[in-house]
């Protein structure tokens, strides 16, 4: 099983939403938290917006990316364009991509529009991820 962890700035928005849709949609066939440059909070923002479609991510919570270790992750996914600034260990992982989505904190009517593109990005990911392990036959 494939481990993701999905880094963002602070780990208060489009990091938490793509680790609630990579939990829903990828369980039972990866592992996946999510952490930030620096730890923050949640934002309500980012609850709502999930909650919207159904999805509850109020127990998540902010964590830095300092807690981890890189070599216990397959994947790692930038969601903001921080990939630059991430230690070289990191972006040096099996699959590294860095997706530079806007950030909805900066424009909180861009949420819904933004959790749509993290969707989207997630199931194309977990199905890239998860199809070398589909019996053929």
């Amino acid at each position: 099983m494939k481990r993701v962890m999905f880094v963002c700035k602070k780990n208060s928005a489009r990091s938490q939403m793509a680790e609630g849709f990579a939990k829903t949609l990828g369980k039972g066939k990866i592992e996946v938290t999510s952490s930030g440059l620096e730890a923050s909070l949640v934002r309500p923002e980012a609850i709502a917006t999930m909650k919207e479609i159904g999805i509850d991510i109020t127990d998540q919570q902010s964590k830095p990316l300092s807690d981890f270790q890189a070599e216990d992750f397959d994947v790692v996914i930038s969601l903001c364009g921080c990939g630059v600034n991430l230690p070289t260990e990191w972006v040096k992982r099996e699959v590294f991509a860095d997706w530079q989505l806007d950030d909805p904190a900066e424009q909180p009517e861009i949420f819904p529009r933004v959790r749509d593109e993290i969707k989207e990005r997630v199931t194309q990911l977990i199905e890239s991820l998860t199809e070398e392990f589909t019996p053929v036959g």
